[in-house]
């Protein structure tokens, strides 16, 4: 089969379900299309900075390109620089992989106050995404909300010394201002029950490695089962660690119901407890890590409403969904491989059905007239660049500017092929 499929987005699970087909049929014809000029998506602007063994799965991805023969277009907005129907009309299969970008809302007075912090928009500035705000100011108290594994990585790293960023990809930017911060207290809040929290405790059991730190658990309660028990366990190891400045509390079972401010800035935050009690904390910056929304995002909700069987990843003929774009935010790098290859056998299964043999023309007329778009070796000349002459604590120095990104993808003028 010689049938040619574009995967929008080169995040793990794009790059998962062009590894999954070209597997099943080296004769495809794969490409891997992203909005930056960069490869691996939520592995080099999600994944926490100090946590670079997951983001060592990038090596798996590499041989997908170096070996497998799938393609990568960066610096190509579907979308925006062109519509999903003329991609569409290029292609036999089309796949949405590009994950959801936007954070979701509370939806209680007071989220437009300065000090009101998005989760998404705090970590893209955090990991240096191109696209990020400056980085906030965060004042002595700070509240997150949330009890996933994002707001877990924000309290370690808010949590973290200087030293202890060693070993990390954290910038010199995001380095200074992690240092300079003058943080006294974080609370971090979940609505639920300490049990039935969405964290993994491996991720609350890597906090008793903080040695700036006083760890509080509050009205950790009992679990009903063998999950909740773990998870119950991890934050008992945590309970009472340390004897740092810096204080950090787990409180659990708290709704939101309003954040309270004066002159425009938040104070603090209002919220009830399984009794029905008001309970208010005072804050200087809040932070909200409470899950990921599509924001518009390529159509998603509706192409997801209308889908022909949106289980499988099918939205319409020709036309698929994988990773967070198919099933909303949730799931981890590991569901996310499962996803893709699940997917990769439906779409076989389809392409064989139809008898696809290149059926579509090719995406020439997409890219002419594009100097500016990035292929694998002008991401390795940006690779190569941010991995040479490091300072020796940390494991990159990201370019976080998409102008100097393109300047270095391309300086040797590359045909992409197919």
């Amino acid at each position: 089969m010689s049938a040619s499929v574009a995967i929008i987005g080169a995040g793990p699970s794009g790059c998962f379900l062009a590894q999954a087909l070209l597997k099943a049929d080296p004769e495809l014809k794969v490409d891997l299309i992203d909005r930056l000029p960069v490869p691996y998506g939520l592995v080099r602007y999600g994944v926490a900075a100090d946590h670079q063994g997951t983001k060592g799965i990038t090596r798996q991805f590499e041989r997908v390109f170096e070996r497998m023969g799938a393609t990568f277009i960066g610096n190509l907005a579907i979308g925006e620089d062109v519509s999903l129907d003329d991609l569409r009309a290029c292609y036999d299969v089309v796949v949405l992989a590009a994950g959801l970008p936007g954070d979701r809302s509370l939806g209680i007075p007071g989220e437009d106050l300065d000090g009101v912090i998005r989760a998404g928009d705090l970590t893209r500035a955090l990991y240096e995404h191109p696209d990020a705000h400056p980085l906030p100011k965060l004042g002595k108290r700070v509240v997150i909300m949330g009890n996933g594994n994002v707001a877990i990585d924000l309290l370690r790293i808010l949590g973290k010394t200087p030293d202890e960023l060693a070993g990390s990809d954290f910038g010199a930017g995001p380095s200074e201002w992690l240092a300079a911060n003058d943080i006294e207290t974080i609370d971090i809040v979940g609505r639920s029950a300490a049990e039935a929290a969405k964290f993994d405790p491996v991720m609350i059991k890597e906090l008793s490695k903080l040695s700036g730190v006083t760890i509080r658990v509050e009205e950790m309660g009992s679990a009903e089962s063998d999950n909740g028990q773990k998870k119950l366990d991890a934050l008992a190891t945590v309970d009472g660690h340390g004897t740092g400045p810096r204080q950090l509390t787990f409180r659990f079972g708290l709704t939101p119901e309003e954040i309270t401010g004066e002159g425009g800035n938040v104070t603090g935050v209002r919220f009830r407890n399984a009794s029905g009690e008001a309970v208010e904390l005072a804050c200087d910056s809040f932070i909200t890590a409470v899950g990921f929304a599509a924001a518009g995002h390529l159509g998603r909700d509706d192409l997801v409403a209308s889908a022909e069987d949106v289980e499988a990843g099918a939205l319409a003929p020709g036309l698929y969904a994988t990773g967070w774009f198919r099933r909303g935010p949730r799931g981890t790098i590991p569901e996310n491989r499962a996803d893709a290859q699940a997917l990769a056998t439906r779409i076989l299964a389809d392409l064989d059905a139809a008898g696809a043999d290149a059926g579509k023309g090719e995406r020439d007329g997409l890219t002419a007239g594009r100097a500016d778009l990035v292929d694998y070796a002008g991401w390795k000349r940006i690779d190569e660049a941010e991995t040479a002459d490091l300072p020796a604590d940390r494991t990159r120095r990201k370019i976080a500017c998409r102008q100097d990104m393109l300047a270095l993808a391309l300086q040797k003028s590359e045909e992409i092929n197919g």
